[in-house]
């Protein structure tokens, strides 16, 4: 399966809390990034972390985001590894906000 994202793709990560662990910080939460590249795949640590043996396996991206897009303010970038299913393109959430859905 080929990767969803290459390096340079502008992404945001999805704006969600859930019920249970999750490896996206709640800071990063609806935020915007780069990607720097793939990690590998991985088994997803939200599944995996309840004991449960069926989490499924995804790719994991380094993601950098500037300091001022996560805390207002800050001229350094911070990097994030992060799941696929915690990403989405960025052209995506846009087309959202501008239909007003959420």
């Amino acid at each position: 399966m080929p990767d969803r994202f290459v390096a340079g793709a502008e992404v945001r990560t999805v704006h969600h809390d859930p019920a249970h662990h999750t490896r996206l910080p709640r800071y990063a939460r609806g935020k915007r990034g780069v990607v720097l590249e793939p990690e590998g795949r991985h088994a997803l640590a939200d599944v995996s972390s309840q004991g449960r043996g069926d989490a499924p396996v995804e790719q994991v991206y380094a993601v950098r985001f500037a300091a001022r897009e996560l805390w207002g303010e800050g001229d350094h970038g911070v990097v994030l590894d992060l799941w696929e299913s915690y990403l989405e393109p960025e052209s995506v959430q846009e087309s959202v906000q501008e239909s007003g859905g959420s």
